[in-house]
């Protein structure tokens, strides 16, 4: 049987039927995405049916790869929060085209193949203390949690304190509070699905009411890419400034722990993680799939592609090989020929799925000693920057900054690598220079 030979479904103690439902579930956990990145990537003035496209596209490729080349349980699409980065910081705030923003993102990518072939992988990943692994984790999940919260016009900015509550007697922001609670209860009732179903309500909800205009259609033909396929290689003779350095060193870095954690994450908990070594079984295989995945991505015109901890949902009901992501690639295909509703997911329906996944990612704060002074400093100023400079790489600069300084201070320099004073140097250089 094919699928044996490709899956070894028999030695995963798994079946066609369990990896079907796992991938089905994993899809449903993620899909959200569907209508997230669309309406992310199209305040940059990119095309948002094009950007459904490229990340249906990316999704596809990503999971197709994972589970042909690497047999993971682990499903790819472009990531929360760097594509918040793509939004606010890089194109919003340091103006930078979002052409120029998909080249950083293409050889972000190109980076990360070169790194997964090489031995230097495992060492670059904890090189980065873990501590601030879990504070840029967390403080992306703030960051995203307060953009759901502004969006949709619940926070609002304020002369006098900076922001404040919304017009709550706002139809919009009602359906946006509505759409949380809705979908804090269904994710806290473990419903299957959760986000996409709140989502889904909560479209449903505004449509009712004349909140959110009907769709044209249901089912159409699949969006055109090509209003936004190939820019990133057109444009990489734009990257020629120390601020897209910066933008390049932030894709990477948070995508390379990002993956690589989720991946570690998911293998834990499908058994896949070697007792003896602790060492995870095609770790590398995976990550170079993640690799190409987020390089083929901004190819079609998306963020990078990352690995997604909802598949742990997938592997919860069984899924044990790439089988499933081979199916949730195909769940992918047949979203692409929804395009029409897209029109219904307005900031006030998706202001649910930004909170939902900000607060799942804050619960990462729990794996930072805070009882070490040293530790909990860097780590703080990572988070607590974030959201108040409303940059992903800023928050991310001021941690590295900080985490030598008071290791040093406390006598424990040694322990303080290569990397994180080089690091150290180069954001200092960035806020002396370019910020």
């Amino acid at each position: 049987m094919i699928l044996e030979q490709l899956f070894h479904l028999r030695e995963n103690r798994t079946s066609v039927r369990r990896e079907l439902i796992g991938g089905l579930t994993t899809f449903l956990a993620m899909s959200y995405i569907l209508a997230v990145n669309p309406e992310l990537l199209g305040s940059t003035g990119m095309s948002k049916t094009a950007v459904f496209t490229a990340t249906i596209l990316a999704a596809i490729v990503g999971c197709l790869l994972m589970g042909l080349v690497a047999n993971f349980p682990v499903a790819l699409a472009p990531g929360m929060g760097l594509n918040a980065f793509f939004t606010y910081t890089v194109v919003q705030e340091w103006h930078i085209p979002w052409q120029t923003a998909l080249a950083g993102v293409f050889v972000a990518g190109i980076l990360f193949i070169l790194l997964t072939l090489s031995k230097l992988r495992d060492k670059l990943i904890n090189l980065i203390p873990s501590a601030l692994k879990y504070a840029v984790s967390a403080g992306i999940g703030l960051f995203i949690a307060f953009s759901g919260l502004q969006t949709s016009g619940i926070i609002v900015a304020n002369k006098s304190n900076a922001v404040a509550l919304g017009n709550l007697h706002s139809p919009t922001v009602l359906l946006a509070i509505f759409g949380i609670i809705v979908g804090i209860m269904l994710v806290t009732a473990n419903v299957t699905g959760g986000i996409f179903w709140g989502m889904f309500i909560t479209a449903a909800v505004g449509m009712i009411f004349g909140i959110i205009p009907l769709p044209t259609g249901i089912i159409s033909e699949v969006p055109s890419v090509q209003p936004i396929f190939g820019q990133a290689v057109t444009h990489l003779g734009n990257i020629n400034s120390f601020q897209m350095i910066i933008v390049i060193l932030t894709f990477f870095i948070i995508g390379l722990f990002d993956t690589s954690g989720t991946l570690v994450g998911v293998a834990t908990e499908a058994g896949m993680v070697d007792k003896e070594s602790g060492e995870v079984k095609g770790v590398g295989k995976a990550l170079f799939s993640g690799a190409l995945a987020t390089t083929l991505g901004a190819v079609f015109g998306t963020s990078p592609t990352t690995a997604y901890v909802e598949s742990t949902s997938g592997v919860a009901v069984g899924a044990r090989t790439g089988l499933s992501s081979v199916f949730v690639a195909l769940l992918f295909a047949i979203a692409a020929f929804f395009s029409p509703i897209l029109t219904v997911i307005t900031s006030a329906v998706t202001a649910s799925a930004l909170i939902i996944v900000g607060i799942l990612m804050l619960s990462n704060v729990q794996y930072i000693d805070w009882t070490k002074f040293e530790i909990a400093v860097p780590a703080f100023f990572t988070m607590i920057m974030m959201l108040l400079t409303y940059s992903i790489s800023e928050g991310l600069a001021v941690g590295f900054i900080f985490y030598p300084i008071t290791m040093t201070v406390k006598g424990r320099w040694r322990e303080v690598n290569a990397l994180m004073w080089t690091m150290m140097v180069v954001f200092i250089l960035y806020f002396a220079f370019v910020a």
